[in-house]
Order: C-alpha cells, then sequence, then structure tokens
C-alpha cells in the first residue's frame, strides 16, 4: 500500500512537469470574482449529518440556473438535503430559490412555494407543459417533485397528479423530446435502495468511513413519456431502458451520433456507464451502447466512480464528446468522438487524466470562459470523508476545483486561478451570464457550507453570441436543438439540454466565444422536430432570440 501511494506521489511530481503549462496570455484572459456575499447569497447547504456516517450524507447537491420569471436573467436554485428520517426538526430546511435583481439575489422561495423540505440531491428544468414558461423538477431520496410554473411567480407541486413522484434514492434528471413529438419527456437516474436503519459500516486502515456504492444494491433508472396532458407514463421497459441496477448519477443529453435525435449518457458509480442510442425520432426506442462504443468502463477496463457527466464538441469536429468526474486515484475520463459509433479514451493525451488523480470531482462541464471559440474544462472537487488525512497522506478534505483552458483542441492546460481553487467540499456546478455581460460565470454547490459564484471578469475583451431558441412546433425551450455557428474558418456546435454535469441545471441559452469576429458568416438551428433555419451575417455582443418558423 505504501508503495503504491509513493508511486502516485512520483507521478504526479512528473507531470507537473511535462503537461504543458498555460501561457501568459491564457492567464490574462481568464478571471474570477466570487461574489456570493456581494450578491446577498446566504443560505447553506445541510446533509442530516449525525456522526453515524450514513451513506447519502456526503452525496451533495446541485443548483439550477434559469430564468423562471421571463425577465431575462438568470435566477438560482439550490437544492438542499435535509435531515434523516424518523428525525423531528422543529425547521427543516428548505431548497432555496434566489431571483436576479440585477445587483442583488433575493430569497423568494417562500412566495414561489418551491422550498421543498425533501432529503434533495438534483435538478433540472423545463416547459413540459409549453406554456412559455419553464418548469422544475427535483429529485430527492424519497419522493420526487415536479414544480409547474404559473407564470405569476409561483409553482404549484403536481408531481403526484403528474406520475413522476417516484419514491426512490433519485439523483441525475433531465427532461428530454426522445419521440419529437413536442413534449419533453423526462429521464430519472436512480442511485441505489438505502435504508438508515440498516446503514453499512465501513473501515479503512482501521478508520470508519462512509461506504462506497459497492456495499448496496443498485436501483434501475426511469423514463417518462410525456402524454401532452400534463400526464406522463413510465415507459422505462417498452423504451428499452435497462432494467440494470447502475448505480447512477449523473446523466446528459444530446445528439452523440448526428442522426438528429437525442441520445442519453448516465454517468454509474462503480458499475459500467450507460450510454442509449435513439433507434427512432418519432417513437421511443432506446439501444444501450456504451460497452460497444467504449464509454462503458475505463481504458484498462474497470468501472471507475462516475460522478457527473458531459457533453461537449472540445476540438471543433462538429461532434459532442464525453467527459466524466470520477474518485481520487482515479483519473478524470475524456472521450474523443471518433464519429464511427466508437470513442477514445484521451485523458491523459489531452492532459486532464493526471490533473485529476488527487482529487475526487463531481461537477463538469465543457464552456468556453475566455470567449476564444475553444470549449474549456471545468471541475469542481471535494472528498467523501471529512477524516481522510488520517488514512491517506495526500487526500484533504476539502479540495480546490480546476479550469483547464482549450489549447485550440490539442490539449487543455490547468489555470491557476486562487478565486476557482479555493478550497472547498464542493458538489455540483451551474455555468451561465448571470449578469449578462456576455461571458460565463460559475455558481458551485458546496456541501455543508454556503454556495460559491463566481464571476467572470477576464473575457470582456472577447466578442461574443448568446442564443436564445424558443420552439413552437417543438417543445417551447428548444431543448435538443443543434445551433451552429461559422465564423471564418471556425465551426462551433452547441445544443440545449436539460440537466448538466453533477445533479445541476446550466442556463438554457447558447454561448458562443467568438475572439476578435464582429459578424457570424452563417447560424444555423437544426430543431428536434426536424426543421433548419440558416442566418447569416449575424452580428456580434447581443442575445439573439430565436423563434422556430
Amino acid at each position: 500500500m505504501r508503495y503504491k501511494k509513493l508511486t502516485g506521489l512520483f507521478l504526479i511530481v512528473f507531470i507537473l512537469y511535462t503537461v504543458p503549462q498555460p501561457t501568459s496570455s491564457q492567464v490574462r484572459a481568464v478571471h474570477f470574482t466570487d461574489v456570493t456575499g456581494k450578491f446577498g447569497v446566504k443560505c447553506r447547504h445541510t446533509n442530516g449529518e449525525r456522526g453515524e456516517k450514513y451513506f447519502i450524507e456526503p452525496i451533495g447537491s446541485g443548483v439550477a440556473l434559469f430564468d423562471f420569471d421571463n425577465d431575462g436573467d438568470l435566477d438560482f436554485y439550490f437544492v438542499n438535503g435535509s435531515t434523516l428520517p424518523k428525525v423531528d426538526a422543529p425547521m427543516p430546511p428548505t431548497n432555496v430559490l434566489y431571483r436576479n435583481d440585477g445587483d442583488i439575489f433575493t430569497d423568494v422561495t417562500n412566495e414561489a412555494s418551491v422550498g421543498d423540505t425533501g432529503y434533495g440531491l438534483g435538478c433540472c428544468v423545463g416547459d413540459y407543459n409549453n406554456d412559455g414558461f419553464t418548469d422544475l423538477y427535483v429529485t430527492n431520496y424519497g419522493a420526487n417533485v415536479l414544480y409547474r410554473n404559473n407564470g405569476n411567480g409561483t409553482f404549484t407541486d403536481v408531481a403526484d397528479a403528474a406520475g413522476v413522484d417516484g419514491n426512490q434514492f433519485s439523483s441525475g434528471c433531465a427532461f428530454v423530446d426522445i419521440d419529437t413529438d413536442g413534449y419533453l419527456d423526462l429521464y430519472v437516474v436512480n442511485y441505489v435502495q438505502f435504508d438508515p436503519d440498516t446503514n453499512p459500516e465501513c473501515t479503512r486502515q482501521g478508520v470508519r468511513t462512509y461506504c462506497t456504492p459497492e456495499a448496496l444494491e443498485g436501483a434501475a433508472d426511469i423514463l417518462y413519456r410525456n402524454n401532452g396532458d400534463g400526464t406522463f407514463t413510465d415507459v422505462t421497459a417498452k423504451a428499452g431502458i435497462s432494467s440494470a441496477n447502475g448505480k447512477g448519477l449523473g446523466v446528459v443529453c444530446g445528439d452523440i451520433d448526428n442522426d438528429g435525435d437525442v441520445d442519453i449518457f448516465v454517468a454509474n458509480d462503480t458499475t459500467p456507464n450507460f450510454l442509449y442510442r435513439n433507434d427512432s425520432n418519432t417513437a421511443i426506442k432506446m439501444t444501450e451502447d456504451a460497452l460497444f462504443a467504449g464509454v462503458a468502463l475505463s481504458e484498462e477496463g474497470r468501472a471507475y466512480s462516475g460522478m457527473g457527466a458531459n457533453l461537449g464538441d472540445f476540438d471543433n469536429d462538429g461532434y459532442l464528446d464525453i467527459v466524466i468526474t470520477n474518485f481520487q486515484d482515479q483519473t478524470n475520463s475524456l472521450y474523443h468522438n471518433a464519429q464511427s459509433g466508437f470513442f477514445n479514451e484521451v485523458s491523459f493525451a489531452k492532459g486532464v487524466g493526471e490533473r485529476s488523480l488527487p482529487y475526487l470531482a463531481w461537477g463538469v462541464d465543457f464552456i468556453d470562459f475566455n470567449n476564444d471559440g475553444w470549449l474549456d474544462l471545468f471541475v469542481a472537487n471535494g472528498h467523501l470523508d471529512d477524516n481522510i488525512a488520517e488514512m491517506d497522506p495526500i487526500g484533504t478534505y476539502p479540495q480546490p476545483n480546476q479550469l483547464f483552458l482549450n489549447n485550440r483542441g490539442v490539449n487543455f492546460s490547468e489555470i491557476p486561478d486562487a478565486t476557482i481553487a479555493q478550497r472547498k467540499v464542493s458538489r455540483g456546478t451551474a455555468f451561465g451570464d448571470i449578469d449578462n455581460d456576455g461571458d460565463v460565470d460559475i455558481v458551485v454547490s458546496n456541501l455543508k457550507d454556503s454556495p460559491t459564484v463566481l464571476r467572470n471578469d477576464g473575457a470582456n475583451d472577447s466578442r461574443w453570441l448568446s442564443v436564445k431558441l424558443i420552439g413552437t412546433h417543438c417543445n417551447r425551450d428548444a431543448i435538443g436543438a443543434r445551433v451552429t455557428v461559422v465564423s471564418g474558418d471556425l465551426t462551433q456546435i452547441r445544443e440545449v439540454k436539460s440537466g448538466s454535469g453533477y445533479l445541476s441545471q446550466n442556463d438554457l441559452r447558447l454561448h458562443f466565444g467568438l475572439g476578435s469576429t464582429t459578424r457570424i458568416d452563417t447560424l444555423t438551428v437544426r430543431w428536434l422536430c426536424g426543421k433548419v433555419q440558416t442566418l447569416r451575417g449575424v452580428k456580434t455582443n447581443q442575445v439573439l432570440v430565436i423563434s422556430e418558423k
């Protein structure tokens, strides 16, 4: 065991000198400011910790960035844990909604009626009833919640009436129009079968620790079909969704094979990942293909501890690639889309794998932080065990988050930003332009702590474009639509997606960094229903609203 640790230390020291380091111009192009206090964000995550190492306590929760009141700016929704069952609490903690009022965020949880007191984990958004107001789904340990947006600043929990309440240990979720009928279906990831009364006890080197999911039975995921009348039907088996107990956490949806429909990827914890290819854009029929595609297991054939996952075209070749966050001493997995139904793991080749070895990673996404037209990578880190230092000479409980700048698709360089690298026990992350100044900001959910709001102050000199899509024949939020932007010799793709990273939700607007470009040659929208719209000579530095014709 000691030899293994020393070897790992040698490897980490070695790679510090072998991985390409960022240039001074790259560092100057990225700068973040912690504005959590300035914005008035004061909520604090609760996990019900009782000193008994209950399995659920370190899982943490997600955050959503979405414009719930249609006023043109992003609001925050933080999912909270709770006390564990059979424990009375005079004032149970709740999830929290902050309304964006410009220079301050106002807690409107009570007036909006979204203060769920369940043991929350994840969230995702989508206008499931196509009324023009984005709805919110929350996953819990126990019954899940579907908040229908009433359009007047309030929500109503309709999960039971809609048939999507469930009653499991749910984690990630995503609204997705599998059959392109114009109504959003719902994929819910379920994790494990956990009961506080039978909580397993685990030790490492004689020290009590949280158990890994290998100590518990898994739980199968659920796919709900939207009936178009405000209700959903469980079509899991009919659709071909695996009945295997996958122990899933993160889920992300996108067209990974460029055939015009939406596929689903699920990051599983200590079991093989799932990749569901959509076999028909007019019916609900999926084929699980992760092993054949090369994304079920790590490069050496192991089932890693998948936490978060995301899609993005990091080399601008027109195909979506996959990133997965994993446990400490496992590399985070970066899979390059080979365009032939297969993926190649390039974690080490692109400078990401070795940098992830010392950390336990959760939230993740491909985002162009410096507006140069190439997707960068953000990873949120934090350990499970607050006593990890007693067992691991290099392990820490709070850990720095990481930002990797993209070197034009060749590789990634980690940026030494002190604000990014604040040591927290981070979990979910969400991304969006919260101040509408043309660059992407970061919101991080931290375990047993207040969240972190990081304002991007370093990309203001570069050009950008934000695209808000409004579906008419397709689903109203245009989830699943793809936008292709061509400017000179640079082509970029983005897709509108519900659910992201680890238990979280990004801004539904699509962001494109454009460097010094003042005008876009062509902008093409491929709506999920099959229609294509093309705009030419689009000006940059604007929020462009496009309605489906």
